[in-house]
């Protein structure tokens, strides 16, 4: 409020536009929110209670077997703490956000809670109980899980709700539930390697009906082998009840991603669309930056896979982490006209504001553009909180050549600039993630790499070695969780990359630079008519030596003519 009041005065004295930039997460109290531990506390709880409550819903279904006591209460409780600490003992870094618990907490509960609804649904209609079993959507949450928070996740899903899903399900038979449930729910994280489109969903649903169907026919198999039953009675309902349960996942997940932050492969696919406004904007206002913006791309997209991190999200956040040159895009080299630096009718100190700039505006495009989180986050940390350290180099050059006059009693000392390192430096962060890292080493590796003459394999090697420990000495690498061997990796992809990319090309001749000789041996009369047997005789055509159908050599005999006519 205050902030606003003094925005206000400065904009009445004509010190202020009146607008205020755009800030990348501005809500403090959300983020306290998502990180407090009462919070935590208060989604463990919650989630203690609804498995409890789960339990009370199910003793009311007809058909139940059993009422659930106090023992059982107990159980379900014991299986909800022991699910609770196996998540942050085994998958803490995942969990940093109270969001992504409550994503997987949420997710078990509504699975169980589906789960429940069918189960009733079925045992009103009396279907027999091992069809009802395996007719049971047990792939929901470890479809799910799998997709959004990696495939270890998706473990976890399916081992709990076959667990708790065993005590909670009283109307069915607990071993029964047990088996089909891991079967099924394993299956379905087995099958979701990689999802790239989201036909992906419907199919990994139709892999886990058919694994439901099969272990259904079975055990209806041995169970009634000595009555009449039918084979596809005991399979149609659970293939029918995997495909659904693909199409509700693949229906439900982009709601899901919206409301807990997550950004899947499938959504990151759709992201990396040139076709984007921005990215039309930049290959026409700014085309050195759109190229630029490519290549580090190809660079960060080949070492993020490499160390097994998400390749796909690197090479799109890479796409827009210099959107901001946009705003004055003349003033970076790979856009600047040759005959014209504009860098040279201003001082050392404002040449580097206006390219650290770029990182501020490209935040506020991003957000007026409602670009992902991801990306605003790779825009603010690409470039950390390094030193641009050309334009430092010439302020303190600057400074050397005002002492250098002073000194000769022809400037005064009030004259000299005070130079502070800070002010040419990036206002960070720095990269809080493997992806920001890997892009904030391509984009400096890249760039670097326009400067050598003579770009060899050992040269790039040399000075890709270079960069990245300037980058370790300055702490631009203290916060991401990169380690010595995946950063060896880096470095590796980014000299296979780059050696690829500026590889040299065979130097061709041209006609005034081969021999007379040569020369004088394809020179033909003026006005002949040069044919495809004509043109045989070259000295490169290996084919004209060689014999016709009949015997003779084809591309002699026209030679000769070609002579005679001369």
């Amino acid at each position: 409020m205050f902030e606003a009041f003094r925005r206000a005065q400065l904009t009445k004295e004509g010190l202020s536009c009146g607008r205020t930039r755009r800030k990348h997460q501005d809500d403090d109290f959300c983020d306290a929110l998502r990180c407090h531990p009462a919070f935590t506390g208060t989604l463990l709880a919650a989630f203690v209670v609804g498995i409890l409550l789960l339990l009370h819903v199910a003793s009311g279904i007809q058909g139940a077997v059993m009422l659930p006591g106090l023992t059982d209460g107990l159980y379900a409780t014991a299986l909800s703490l022991v699910a609770v600490t196996h998540l942050f003992i085994c998958h803490r870094e995942l969990l940093r956000d109270n969001r992504t618990l409550l994503l997987v907490l949420g997710s078990l509960m509504l699975h169980l809670a589906t789960v429940l609804a069918v189960l009733k649904f079925g045992t009103v209609r009396g279907w027999a109980s091992p069809m009802l079993v395996f007719a049971l959507p047990h792939a929901i949450a470890p479809l799910m899980l799998s997709i959004m928070l990696g495939r270890k996740v998706g473990i976890f899903a399916a081992t709990y709700a076959s667990v708790l899903g065993a005590i909670i399900c009283l109307p069915a038979d607990r071993l029964t539930f047990l088996a089909s449930s891991a079967f099924v729910g394993f299956l379905a994280v087995l099958v979701t390697r990689r999802v790239r489109r989201r036909q992906k969903l419907f199919i990994a649903g139709c892999y886990a009906g058919l694994g439901a169907a099969g272990m259904s026919a079975l055990l209806a198999l041995v169970q009634f082998s000595d009555q009449d039953f039918s084979l596809s009675q005991s399979a149609w309902l659970p293939l029918l009840s995997g495909v659904l349960t693909g199409m509700v996942v693949g229906g439900v997940l982009p709601i899901m991603e919206a409301i807990f932050g997550v950004t899947t492969d499938v959504s990151w696919l759709e992201l990396a669309d040139l076709n984007h406004p921005l990215m039309r904007r930049l290959s026409i206002e700014a085309p050195g930056t759109y190229h630029h913006s490519l290549v580090v791309a190809n660079l960060a997209e080949a070492a993020a896979e490499s160390i097994g991190a998400s390749a796909v999200m690197s090479r799109v956040c890479c796409y827009f982490h210099d959107i901001g040159k946009l705003n004055k895009p003349e003033y970076f080299i790979e856009n600047m006209d040759p005959s014209e630096n504009p860098h040279a009718d201003l001082t050392a100190r404002m040449s580097a504001l206006v390219l650290i700039a770029h990182v501020k505006d490209g935040v506020d495009l991003a957000l007026k553009h409602n670009l992902n989180n991801r990306i605003v986050d790779v825009i603010e940390q690409h470039h950390g909180t390094s030193l641009a350290y050309y334009f430092y180099r010439q302020a303190l050059d600057q400074k050397a050549e005002f002492l250098r006059l002073v000194e000769e009693d022809k400037a005064s000392g009030d004259d000299v600039p005070q130079i502070s390192e800070d002010v040419f430096r990036y206002p960070g962060p720095k990269p809080q993630f493997r992806e920001s890292a890997i892009i904030s080493l391509a984009d400096a590796c890249e760039s670097a790499s326009r400067s050598l003459e003579k770009p060899t394999a050992a040269r790039l090697e040399q000075l890709i070695t270079e960069i990245v420990q300037m980058r370790m000495l300055d702490g631009q690498l203290d916060e991401c969780d990169l380690t010595l061997t995946e950063l060896a990796k880096v470095k590796a992809s980014f000299v296979k990359t780059l050696a690829s990319m500026m590889h040299n090309r065979i130097k061709y001749q041209n006609r005034e630079t081969q021999p007379r000789q040569h020369r004088d041996s394809l020179a033909l009369p003026a006005g002949h008519v040069v044919t495809l047997e004509a043109t045989s005789t070259s000295p490169s055509n290996p084919a004209a030596d060689t014999p016709g159908p009949r015997g003779t050599r084809t591309g002699r005999k026209r030679s000769s003519k070609s002579s005679s006519a001369a």
